[in-house]
């Protein structure tokens, strides 16, 4: 399962390693970067994830920002309230990536449930495949 951290909504998407794919969530609101706990726990109990990867929003530069902080406080405390082995993941440009297809799907007249922060979340699961590695948080 990915997180796309965001401090007002975050996207999540639940990944299958066996087909090597990823759904989309709902979006799951967020108060000032603070999930309501009981909340994601719920979901996380429904989708029994054997593995949680959170974004790391990097500068083009490799530096971090405030946000990148506030992402690895949040995988932090999920790693604290589930007991799920929880990775973080560079996550420059899935959200311009994701953006681009929700207007591919859009322009299809699909899409019309998807958002862009939860595909972000199903890209950061597929980079994943791609490329198993991560960073503690």
């Amino acid at each position: 399962m990915a997180f796309d951290f965001g401090t007002q909504k975050m996207g999540i998407a639940v990944g299958s390693r066996i087909i090597e794919s990823a759904t989309p969530l709902s979006l799951f609101p967020m108060k000032d970067g603070i999930p309501n706990w009981d909340e994601l726990l719920l979901i996380l109990k429904q989708h029994q994830p054997g593995l949680l990867l959170v974004g790391l929003p990097l500068n083009m530069d490799e530096t971090e920002s405030d946000l990148s902080a506030r992402a690895r406080k949040f995988a932090r405390r999920l790693r604290h309230q589930c007991h799920i082995e929880t990775l973080m993941v560079d996550e420059r440009l899935t959200t311009r990536e994701a953006r681009e297809e929700l207007d591919h799907y859009q322009s299809q007249g699909r899409g019309k449930k998807l958002n862009a922060d939860s595909l972000a979340a199903g890209l950061l699961i597929q980079s994943w495949y791609r490329n198993p590695q991560g960073l503690r948080p």
